[in-house]
């Protein structure tokens, strides 16, 4: 099932590595601080409950947002090269 991510993490080596232990789960970025990608649901409930060590202020917060084929298909990009559906493009993080 795709699955978005979406953080606020105030500390900036906590948001790098929380960063790089999304990529580990095959996540790609699609905004500086969003990334999307296919995640079983045991993984997804292993991440959701792994997320909270990266929190370490009462603004801090991660979203993990779990995306059906109907839903994902739905889902609009709107950019300046026009809106495209998620399935649409290949997005890299490039650092």
């Amino acid at each position: 099932m795709q699955t978005l991510v979406i953080y606020d993490i105030s500390d900036d080596k906590k948001r790098q590595k929380l960063r790089e232990h999304l990529l580990n789960y095959g996540l790609r970025g699609i905004q500086y601080s969003g990334l999307l990608g296919s995640v079983e649901t045991n993984d997804r409930l292993i991440l959701v409950n792994e997320v909270g060590k990266f929190i370490s202020s009462e603004t801090d917060s991660i979203y993990v947002v779990p995306l059906c084929d109907r839903c994902a298909r739905l889902c609009k990009i709107v950019s300046r090269s026009g809106a495209l559906e998620i399935y649409d493009r290949k997005v890299e993080y490039v650092g």
